[in-house]
């Protein structure tokens, strides 16, 4: 059998609508953003059981990323990769992460525009 060599879970584009941008026809203007969280576990937090109680649970990094962005604004998408990956980190069992925003919307002969934040 071949061996495990990681435990990850991946939370993959998230749509928000945010209020995100520095130009003055971006302010006040919600924007689709996309948000793809994927973690690496420590294998002791990854479920050895098919149970709900053993599970990591998704639901707290979507609504975590959801609380965030809330009734706020932000000039970067820099800024909230950056408490995203801080929210996300701080999870017990984690040992890896990256976070990746993308606006899909700003240039029609680009898919996205982006920030990627990674730990080793």
């Amino acid at each position: 059998m071949i061996p495990i060599a990681s435990h990850r879970i991946l939370l993959e584009d998230l749509a928000l609508d945010v209020d995100i941008g520095f130009h003055d026809f971006e302010v006040g203007v919600p924007q689709r953003l996309l948000v793809t969280v994927e973690v690496t576990l420590d294998p002791a937090a990854f479920p050895e059981e098919d149970s709900r109680e053993a599970a990591w649970d998704y639901d707290c990094i979507r609504a975590g990323i959801h609380a965030l962005v809330a009734g706020r604004r932000f000039n970067l998408q820099e800024t909230l990769a950056r408490e995203i990956f801080a929210m996300v980190a701080a999870r017990p069992g984690v040992r890896a992460l990256t976070v990746i925003t993308r606006k899909p919307d700003v240039y029609p002969d680009a898919g996205a525009v982006g920030v990627v934040l990674s730990s080793p």
